[in-house]
């Protein structure tokens, strides 16, 4: 029997920019496919077109205002600002804890400054639409997503080296 890896500590690092300490909430990329549903002559029911990964987002939240990521707002590229999130997660039948990391890029969709009230815990979300994702497990590339460059990387294998080459990329 196993226990699973739970999230002990991590840190989020903006452009390099440790954030440790200053971010207490992300929201980790939902990895989703847009697909359609597809019926041809002769077909008894639907089979879904797969036509790539949606969008990818990550959200997370700071205990108060950051003056770098308003820096950031209006970024032109759409890839002009790298994160990258650092976790150590670690099960209780374990005294090692695994790092599992996520980077992506892209530009901030959304900056909410949250409410001001004296006396109350400040919030300050953002939202951030990615052009490029990659996840890591202790080292060791698990996917890899770069839409302007067209490479879709899962366990090793580029899954548009084909088409890539197919048009010429």
């Amino acid at each position: 029997m196993a226990l699973p890896r739970k999230l002990k500590h991590f840190n989020l690092f903006n452009d390099g920019e440790s954030y440790l300490g200053q971010v207490n909430e992300i929201t980790l990329p939902k990895l989703s496919r847009k697909m359609e549903d597809y019926i041809g002559g002769g077909m008894s029911g639907p089979v879904k077109v797969d036509h790539g990964q949606e969008e990818i987002v990550l959200e997370w939240k700071c205990g108060g205002m950051m003056r770098s990521v308003l820096n950031q707002y209006g970024v032109v590229t759409a890839d002009g600002v790298q994160l990258r999130f650092a976790g150590a997660y670690q099960a209780e039948d374990s005294a090692r804890p695994e790092a599992w990391e996520i980077v992506v890029r892209g530009r901030h969709q959304e900056i909410d400054p949250g409410k001001a009230k004296k006396g109350d815990d400040t919030e300050f979300g953002v939202k951030t639409v990615c052009s490029y994702y990659k996840l890591v497990q202790n080292g060791q590339t698990v996917m890899e997503f770069d839409f302007l460059g067209m490479v879709e990387i899962v366990n090793g294998e580029d899954r548009l080296a084909a088409a890539r080459a197919i048009i010429g990329g």
